[in-house]
Order: structure tokens, then sequence, then C-alpha cells
């Protein structure tokens, strides 16, 4: 049975009992498995009475909602393709995507996202509205989803970290494949909860890892809630008390600092044992312990880390699930500090989200878990990760020449550098084309020395090693700090490594990189050539000064 059909299912099977809600200003309202299922066949009635024939696209653009759920669901069961735009990025970005893949159909939020469109393209496709949608009125007879394995149901749109976004094609087999991965996996961690999975979720449902997770959580029957708000994500946490939620890794390293100078601020008896209890878990960590180690420890168990959980993310938490790029072991030793266990996803949307998880059982710091089972992985030519199986998707929208870069001898070239272990479990090294090539010849993977430049340098949002073709790597450092901080951070961090590896000069830039001044990606990636390009005079400077000392 395709996956559709097996969503809807279980919403049956789920009756009277809430599925999901949403959150706004602090109040939650919510829809049960039947309620969100008649929503379902109100959207298909009307989405229907379109004309659209199999195989059409058809656009949502939308924050994530209860009718967003409901309005893709109903897309899918009527055999068109969703494209799920993000509905923050700029008009502009958003009508090339459209104009790529030519919708018939697009489904909007609200008027204003609609205005915003017809703006820079004025011929765009026909509008709906969700409050035409969803409005008054009964919904006229639908039959069973008209979905096939093989059928195309989705065009996701990558982040475009160094180019044009690529519409990736996911067929409902990839989907299929991969929401039984995943209910498997979450089953190993969610075994031993007692009645129904509280979920927290804000990520947007435009990007794939956050989509699959959905599918996924619904599957499972959980109790699924919105964050409709991103500027609330702590506040509405708090609200829910959730005993799980997906999360990013610029999320959690925010949260850890953001307890880190509070703590600080407020200085007395509290800072200082948070302060020794974080040194003496790193040294036990390390296997360097102290003697006194313990009691530190056991004191911050006692007065200090519930409280710091309760507030930063709720009493109730029993682990988060981070994806989207590697985290820092730093952070993920932190979180296990304070009780809560981090679990790692990677993947990328042409592999249906997701090529490995890390199993619950054995979760090894700073990688991100085996390959799910059914899928193939190895290494290649300058250790990059390639991928083979029923999750890889079989094409780039109306762009034959790159899909035959990335799919060669039925394997998915990922770009990423990656390590296995003796176990089986992978870590993420970096990204082939952010190889920085010294004038030497030396290739380095820039992010390995960025984490831990990072890591010891607090106020700074981002680093970003530059140096291809020079003679030597230089940093761009955003953020509020002095030059002495900043020096005294590539110190520590170029004590660790070999002479072609360290970082010799750097540069300030105080405002950090962010998706509004266009040098992030929409899920926060940076975008490097873009950074190479608008900060050229700067990196030169950096290079004319060193050489005149």
């Amino acid at each position: 049975m395709p996956f559709v059909g097996e969503i809807f299912a279980k919403l049956q099977a789920c009756g009277d009992k809430t599925v999901l809600q949403e959150i706004r200003d602090g109040q939650i309202t919510g829809v049960t498995g039947s309620q969100l299922l008649e929503l379902v066949r109100k959207a298909r009635s009307v989405i229907a009475g379109k004309g659209l024939q199999k195989g059409d696209r058809c656009g949502l653009l939308a924050p994530n909602s209860i009718q967003w759920v409901a309005a893709d669901l109903a897309i899918l069961a009527e055999g068109l393709i969703v494209v799920p735009l993000y509905y923050r990025q700029s008009p502009v970005e958003l009508v090339a995507m459209m104009k790529d893949c030519s919708p018939s159909l697009v489904c909007y939020g609200d008027a204003s996202l609609v205005d915003g469109i017809q703006q820079v393209w004025p011929d765009a496709p026909a509008a709906l509205r969700f409050d035409e949608i969803f409005g008054p009125g009964e919904p006229g007879f639908v039959d069973r989803p008209q979905v096939r394995n093989e059928d195309p149901v989705t065009i996701i749109y990558t982040s475009g970290t160094s180019g044009e976004s690529k519409g990736v094609v996911l067929t409902a087999a990839n989907v299929g494949f991969m929401l039984g991965c995943t209910t498997e996996r979450l089953g190993l961690l969610m075994k031993d909860a007692a009645g129904q999975d509280r979920i927290f979720h804000y990520l947007p449902f435009s990007f794939a890892a956050s989509w699959i997770a959905l599918l996924s959580f619904i599957l499972r029957g959980s109790l699924v809630t919105l964050n409709t708000d991103l500027t609330k994500i702590s506040t509405d946490m708090r609200a829910v008390a959730p005993d799980y939620f997906l999360n990013v890794p610029q999320l959690l390293e925010r949260m850890r600092r953001a307890v880190d100078e509070q703590l600080w601020k407020t200085g007395g008896l509290v800072q200082a044992v948070y302060a020794n209890a974080k040194a003496a878990w790193a040294r036990r960590h390390e296997k360097k312990p102290k003697t006194g180690d313990g009691i530190w420890l056991w004191l911050a168990n006692a007065l200090v880390f519930p409280s710091i959980r309760k507030k930063m993310i709720g009493a109730n938490l029993k682990a988060l699930i981070c994806g989207s790029a590697p985290l820092s072991p730093e952070t993920q030793l932190y979180f296990m500090m304070l009780g809560i266990r981090v679990l790692q996803v990677y993947g990328l949307t042409e592999t249906t989200a997701i090529c490995t998880m890390d199993d619950p059982r054995q979760v090894e710091l700073g990688r991100v878990g085996p390959a799910v089972p059914g899928i193939e992985m190895k290494l290649g030519e300058n250790d990059e990760i390639v991928v083979r199986g029923p999750n890889v998707f079989p094409g780039y929208w109306n762009r034959p020449q790159q899909t035959a870069e990335v799919l060669r001898d039925g394997w998915f070239h990922t770009g990423d550098q990656g390590e296995i272990d003796s176990s089986g479990n992978w870590k993420i090294v970096g990204r082939i084309k952010n190889l920085i090539v010294l004038g030497s010849g030396h290739k380095i993977s820039p992010e390995p020395i960025e984490d831990e430049i990072i890591r010891n340098l607090p106020g700074a949002h981002q680093v970003v090693v530059v140096g291809n073709g020079r003679g030597y790597l230089s940093a761009i450092v955003t953020g509020g700090v002095t030059g002495e901080q900043a020096q005294q951070a590539l110190d520590l961090a170029n004590a660790q490594l070999p002479h072609y590896k360290q970082v010799r000069a750097f540069h300030i830039n105080p405002d950090a990189f962010s998706v509004e001044n266009g040098m992030l990606t929409v899920n926060g990636k940076l975008k490097r050539d873009v950074i190479s390009s608008r900060m050229k005079d700067q990196i030169e400077l950096m290079y004319k000064m060193k050489q005149a000392v």
C-alpha cells in the first residue's frame, strides 16, 4: 500500500484521539485523526474541482499549520505532485522555482503571500488560498488516494549553497521506504514512552527531513504540536513540555550558549557549581577525572541541571533528534550532561532526507549512526560518501545533465566527505566542494577547523575558513568578539593542527551572516561562494596585512 493510504488508515484508527495541534500566541488548538481526515476530504474536493490532471504540479506556499498538513495530504491523494515552498524566501527566489517546475495551481496560506508572488510574476499560476480551501461547506465525494509506488509525489527544492536551487523529485516508493525506516527506528527510541508520545515540531515542512519526520510521527499516532512563530520557539516548547523534538545544530548551539551567558551574568554559587560541573563532565569524557569531580556533578544534578532543563526545554524531554548538519561533539556532550540524549540523523533531499540514523541503543559521540537497513553506503574518491538504495531519488526536475553528474553507475554521489568506524557508524567530515586547496597542494576540509575555533570563541556567530590557492589559511569571524579573543581561539586550535592546517590571519565582521543578508541558505548553511565574493576586499586585505608584518 502506498504511504498515503497507510497514513489515512492510521488517522482513521486514531478516531477521536488528538494527533495534531498548533500553538498560536500561547493558545493551543488541535484536531483528532477523524477531524484531520475531514479537512483532507474538504481540500481534496476543492482541489479536484480545479480540473488538474494526475502528475500536474501543485505549489504549496504557507507556514507550518494544521491546514498545511491537510492540504499536503490532499494534493498527494489527488495524484498531483506537491511542490512545498518555504514561505520566508524572497518572492524572486520562489518565482524562479515556480517557473522551473511550472505548477498548474499554487495553494497559499494567505493573501499576502499571493500578493508577493504576483508583484514579481504577474502571470503566476492560479492561486488558491487556505480560506477558500477550508471555508464553510461540506466536502464532496472523493475516492481512495490515486497514488502508485512509481509515481512522483513531490519536488523539493534544494537550498542552493553555491548556485541555483534544483528540484529534487521523490517518488511514492522513495517516501514509503523511508517512512518504514524512520518509524522502525523511532519505535526503538520511543518504545518505553507511556501513552501517546508528545512531539514539538518547528522546522518548516518545505524541508525534506522535516516533512518525513512529520509523516513518521503521524504514522506512529504521536501527538505533534506545531510552532507557528519562530520567535517563540523557547516559550512554546516550555508550554508544550514535549517528550521529543526535531532540531538543527544551530538551535542547540544557541541554546547552550544562552545558558552559559545567563549563568555567567548570574554569578555566585550557582555559576560556580555549573562551571565546575561542566569541567568535571568534560574530564570524565576524556577519562582524566580529578578528585572532587563527583561532588561537583552531584551538586549540579541536584541544584542546577534540573532548573536548566525546565527553563530551556521543559521537564519531560527524553531525547533530541538532530539533523541538517553535523552537531559538534561538545554540544552533544553538553546535553548528555543535562541528562538528555541527542540522536543524530544524516541525509540529503536526494536520499529522501535520510541515509543514517543513530541507534538509540548505541549512540557514539560525534557520529551520525549507521546506514539504515536496505541502504548501501561507501567511500569513493576523496572520501566522498556514495549511496545506493530505495531512498535515492530518480533525478532532478528537468536537469538531465546535473542528474547524470550525481547518479553514476547506480550510486548517488553526495558531495560529502565521511569516515566510518569499525562499528559501521558514520562521521561527516565536510563537503567535497568546500575543500580548500592551498598553493602547496594540500587539500583541507574547512569545517573541522571552523568547529574547533568557534568552540573556543563563545561570542562568535560563525567562522569561515578561506585560503584557496593561497600559502596559508585565514578566517572570517562574525559576531561581537575582540581581536584578542579571536587570536586566543586561533592559538588554541592551531596548537592541535599540522602547520598547513593552521589559521594565520583573521578578519572580524560584526554582523552575523544570515538568510536575510543572503549569506546563509534557508536552512542555515553557509553560502561560501557568496561570502567569498562579497568579502573579496576584506580577504585580500587579510593576506596583504599578514605579508606586510
